[in-house]
């Protein structure tokens, strides 16, 4: 049986304040916890069923913290979702610094003011997927804590580093680095012509303001996805994950990095 003390404090983890001064975040799901626990991560608390701590090996039971026996009653207290998994799991939030010379050593992505949880955790899991290891959000994204964030990338949080930065001063590094910004604009040159490097920082904007006017002078290559359809409504804009994972696609195959 869960506490209530316990109950309320991992409630309160939902909020951004408390998983910062805690430097604690959910994850939830059998799948999910169960990668968190191979990879190694550092787990505070494990609130599970009986029938899922059984299917852990012993060695992962002895790593973490505090386990606590639930019951789908409890789990439903507890849980962020309409319909709780068989494990819940806090975690520690890592600590990773930033370190300029990385953005010399391949393709990085920069959002700014990407709000919506499940985009971020979508975009999260294509830079996963395509070997990009950096993500550099500008002070007003969507908290990459956010438990929507987290159940969106699909466990991909494990291989991507999410920053939080001014992004001037990140473009203003870049531009004495010689390292090029790609920004995503309609008004670009069509990814299928420009010419793509292995190297430089992709920028993708706001849901539906796109990418900030102080932004733009930093941006050296401008290109779009263009449309191909001729409908002329319903269709204005592809949603900022999916042009992610477009781009991202292409940057990949035009510069022969598929093995």
């Amino acid at each position: 049986m869960v506490s209530r003390s316990k109950v309320n404090f991992i409630i309160s983890l939902q909020k951004k304040k408390i998983r910062e001064e805690e430097k604690l975040y959910v994850i939830e799901g059998d799948k999910l916890v169960k990668e968190f626990l191979a990879a190694g991560v550092s787990v505070r608390t494990l609130v599970a069923k009986p029938e899922f701590l059984n299917s852990l090996p012993l060695f992962q039971k002895q790593g973490i913290g505090e386990i606590i026996p639930a019951s789908y009653d409890d789990l439903k207290k507890i849980s962020s979702l309409k319909t709780p998994h068989n494990a819940l799991a806090v975690i520690q939030m890592p600590e990773i610094k930033m370190y300029p010379s990385d953005l010399k050593s391949g393709l990085t992505v920069a959002l700014d003011f990407v709000q919506d949880p499940g985009n971020l955790g979508t975009i999260i899991r294509a830079a996963a997927w395509f070997g990009i290891g950096n993500i550099y959000c500008s002070g007003d994204c969507v908290d990459v804590y956010n438990p929507k964030v987290i159940q969106a990338s699909m466990g991909a949080i494990l291989h991507v580093n999410v920053f939080y930065t001014d992004l001037r001063k990140l473009f203003e590094t870049a531009a004495e680095l010689k390292v090029k910004v790609f920004g995503a604009l309609i008004e670009g040159e069509s990814i299928y012509s420009h010419k793509l490097e292995n190297n430089g920082i992709i920028l993708l904007g706001n849901e539906s303001k796109g990418i900030s006017e102080e932004l733009l002078p930093y941006i050296t290559d401008r290109i779009m996805i263009p449309k191909l359809s001729n409908a002329q409504s319903g269709i204005d804009s592809l949603n900022v994950s999916m042009a992610a994972s477009v781009i991202l696609s292409e940057f990949t195959r035009s510069k022969g990095r598929l093995n």
